[in-house]
């Protein structure tokens, strides 16, 4: 009898804490989420709203009972505003000369040009609509063979890096976990890289969360039984190529 009431108690315990973890995963996201963002739109408001002169400003005709608790996002809202206005201004012949002479200017500067160019084919890069970067999740074997790692393909290898592979070569980013954002740049041949069918968010969620969260195989049963890689027969490959480039360096 007391076993069993043991028994219960231990399987109450294992419920609740189940239910508790399950509160933890529910809620965590979703207050964290709120969180930043509440953190953002505060920052953006204290480095913002005191620069809207005080006539203009929309906080200045609340009831006196608002006066100290302020409109959340206003600054956030006046950002969005003025660079859309930027925007447009730059569309124009006007906009486009100064934006011309300004890129000369700090072409003229040799530290701060570099850093120019790398920010702006960065922002060009994600910004365009047409942009392939970060469209397909790809498996490839990391830091070696027989090793796999999710990347994201961001384009086709161009210019002297192309031209000194014999192979077709890629642009593939490989993120670091948990934090997605850094990373490292590999130049892999197309054939050494496997297209996965998983979206490009589920892939980031898997990375971000370590392989806790993985999304389910969306593919037919067919497809599934079909392996389509093997280290073995990337290391098989690897030999070949040792070799005839040693027959290269050997004539």
């Amino acid at each position: 009898m007391l076993t069993r009431n043991t028994e219960r108690k231990a399987g109450f315990g294992s419920r609740l804490r189940g239910y508790f973890l399950a509160g933890i995963l529910v809620t965590a996201p979703i207050g964290i989420t709120v969180m930043l963002a509440w953190w953002f739109i505060g920052w953006v408001d204290d480095r913002v709203v005191h620069l809207i002169p005080h006539t203009y400003n929309p906080e200045t005709y609340l009831p006196a009972a608002l006066q100290g608790f302020g409109i959340p996002g206003l600054g956030l809202l006046v950002v969005i505003i003025v660079l859309t206005l930027i925007g447009m201004l730059t569309a124009g012949f006007a906009g486009r000369f100064i934006v011309r002479l300004s890129e000369r200017i700090l072409a003229q500067m040799p530290v701060v040009s570099k850093l120019y160019s790398a920010l702006k084919q960065i922002f060009e890069t994600v910004m365009a609509q047409k942009s392939d970067a970060f469209r397909q999740a790809v498996l490839i074997e990391y830091p070696r063979r027989g090793i796999w790692a999710i990347g994201f393909l961001t384009g086709t290898t161009e210019g002297e890096v192309q031209n000194l592979t014999q192979e077709r070569v890629v642009n593939v980013f490989l993120p670091t976990t948990p934090n997605p954002t850094s990373g490292f740049l590999l130049f892999l041949p197309k054939e050494d890289v496997i297209p996965l069918t998983m979206k490009v968010e589920d892939a980031i969620k898997m990375v971000v969360s370590g392989g806790i969260v993985t999304p389910p195989d969306r593919r037919t049963d067919a497809e599934k039984s079909q392996p389509k890689t093997s280290a073995k027969t990337f290391e098989r490959l690897d030999i070949a190529r040792e070799k005839q480039t040693s027959g290269r360096l050997d004539t």
